[in-house]
């Protein structure tokens, strides 16, 4: 036998290059994690590549389709039959998808990304299929990572995005309650500022007003007389103009010394009917309505009832061809949310309600919000003075209350107060209201009084009201002399000072110095302006006595006779 024939160098050449293309091809599906497969479709006969087997964690592979197809998870698998199958129906060139397998070594759950592509013969048949599978794994995980840090990321912006809005319209709350508030003390700062004064002068010019009239009185008719009382009844009834205004003034403001006490508003209500009837006159219809078992509330009745009359002599002028006014009342709560979007401090909580509703004219949204405005009218010139729902606004807020106007024009308007329930016991109305009306006998005396006055015209009438009720009167111009006169003299039985004085000494300082010397002494305070010297949170402090200014002979008559005789 002869040897066998050399392989000749050509061909040695070429299994070198196989072996290196296979080797690179090792190289190349290990660093990619990806493993290559050939898949002869009729027959079903599957060739697999060593790393395909490793990457599905194979040991044994018997060649067949149906065992590879087993590979993939339960619930993906019917998915990816169906996606091949539709594929090859329709002649797919390549197709791509992705699924989740069960390695068979470690029972680890991986997921893999499938390319295939596939060849038919002449007649559009599939034949076979080449392909690669691809762990992705890690990739998966980085995007549920990246998609769960997304979501996270968005949600804290979202909440965050929430927590700057609503800091933002908490701060938008606040600057606007900061402006009221302000706007408010701007407008306090300069009624006090010319109120003290303003009341001083008003005091002594109706109080002269009043002196000519009982002297005229007693003079002989003539021409003259009756010029001079047409002249003092103009001068008393400008002057009494001008101490409305700074009253309601004050009451915007909240320095109206209020004297609250249990209020049945059913009551007030139905009490003012007979009067609002004649005051809106006959083309406008007056109805109450008004609730059954309805609480009280805690407030000054006078000036309830001056609210109450404001608002319905608004309403009349809202309806200058008459119409329907109607004032109703209720119990009513105003809860978080609702207390919660204004822009001024209301407490949550029960209150009363009042409304009133009328069939006018109406007011636009930008009327609405300037309504409470000082000197704010929509009336003509000379027909208003804008102070009518300003004093309502400033009475209200001043006894912890809350105001709102619902209106709109051609609609009518209804204003609604709420003023705080009254919890506990109720003190009888008919006890209080015979306490309130409580006349005395006479107003002449003999008690020997000290009155305190910096202003000298207005202590020069102080004192000669009394001198002319028959009373023994000292007289001081502050705080200072008046307590030497009070050691001075034993048998004042009464101190009748001004709140507001220069010196190191105020009213109230010296009273409470006074009622320490002399505890058995009456005290009778008056004033035209204070902040907190007898008056907080805008009630007077309990025990004091006052008379405000502008006052008359009869209001100082009858204040100091009722306090001396109690």
């Amino acid at each position: 036998m002869g040897r066998p024939e050399p392989a000749s160098s050509a061909e040695a050449g070429l299994e070198a290059r196989l072996r290196e293309t296979e080797e690179l091809l090792a190289y190349a599906q290990e660093a990619g994690r990806l493993g290559i497969f050939e898949w002869h479709i009729p027959s079903g006969a599957v060739h697999l590549s060593p790393r395909f087997l490793s990457l599905y964690g194979l040991d044994r592979f018997d060649g067949r389709y149906e065992t590879w197809h087993e590979c993939i998870f339960r619930e993906d698998r019917i998915r990816v039959a169906n996606l091949i199958e539709e594929a090859l129906a329709e002649g797919a060139r390549e197709i791509n998808t992705e699924f989740r397998i069960s390695r068979g070594t470690d029972d680890t759950m991986r997921w893999i990304e499938a390319r295939y592509m596939v060849f038919y013969d002449d007649e559009r048949r599939a034949r076979r299929a080449v392909g690669i599978n691809v762990d992705v794994t890690e990739q998966k995980r980085a995007i549920v990572q990246l998609r769960a840090f997304t979501e996270s990321l968005e949600d804290r912006v979202r909440e965050r995005t929430r927590e700057l809005e609503a800091e933002f319209l908490a701060r938008q709350k606040a600057e606007e309650s900061l402006r009221q508030s302000q706007k408010m003390d701007a407008v306090g700062r300069l009624t006090g500022g010319i109120a003290h004064d303003f009341n001083n002068l008003l005091t002594i010019i109706l109080g002269g007003l009043e002196v000519i009239g009982r002297h005229a009185a007693n003079l002989p008719p003539s021409p003259a007389i009756v010029r001079i009382g047409k002249a003092r009844g103009m001068a008393v009834q400008g002057a009494r103009r001008a101490a409305s205004l700074v009253s309601r003034l004050m009451a915007f403001s909240r320095q109206q010394p209020l004297a609250p006490r249990p209020v049945d508003a059913n009551k007030l209500v139905a009490g003012m009917s007979d009067m609002l009837r004649r005051t809106l006159g006959e083309p406008v219809s007056l109805e109450t309505v008004l609730a059954g078992e309805l609480w009280s509330t805690f407030a000054d009745e006078n000036q309830l009832e001056s609210a109450i009359l404001n608002l319905a002599i608004n309403a009349r002028d809202a309806m200058p061809e008459g119409g329907k006014l109607t004032i109703e009342t209720a119990n009513c709560h105003l809860d978080e949310a609702y207390v919660g979007s204004l822009t001024e401090p209301v407490a949550a909580g029960q209150y009363v309600q009042i409304a009133v509703t009328d069939t006018g004219v109406g007011m636009s949204a930008a009327t609405v919000e300037r309504a409470f405005e000082p000197f704010f009218t929509t009336k003509e010139v000379g027909k208003g003075t804008g102070l009518g729902l300003s004093q309502v606004y400033g009475f209200v807020r001043q006894s912890s209350g809350h105001i709102r106007i619902y209106s709109e024009p051609g609609e009518g308007t209804t204003v609604k107060i709420y003023l705080p329930r009254l919890f506990g016991a109720v003190e009888n109305p008919a006890v209080v209201a015979a306490a309130s009306s409580r006349i005395a006998p006479t107003a002449i005396g003999s008690e020997c009084i000290l009155v305190v006055e910096d202003d000298e015209a207005l202590r020069s009438y102080a004192t000669e009201i009394l001198r002319e009720l028959g009373y023994r009167v000292l007289a001081a111009t502050n705080g200072e002399s008046a307590l030497k006169l009070l050691e001075a003299h034993s048998d004042i039985a009464l101190l009748f000072t001004d709140v507001v004085m220069p010196g190191s000494l105020n009213g109230r300082q010296l009273a409470d110095l006074a009622a320490a010397r002399r505890p058995e002494i009456k005290i009778l305070f008056t004033t035209g302006y204070t902040r907190n010297a007898i008056i907080h949170h805008g009630r007077l402090d309990p025990g004091i006595h006052l008379i405000t200014k502008p006052y008359s002979f009869e209001d100082l008559a009858l204040q100091v006779r009722l306090l001396l005789d109690s």
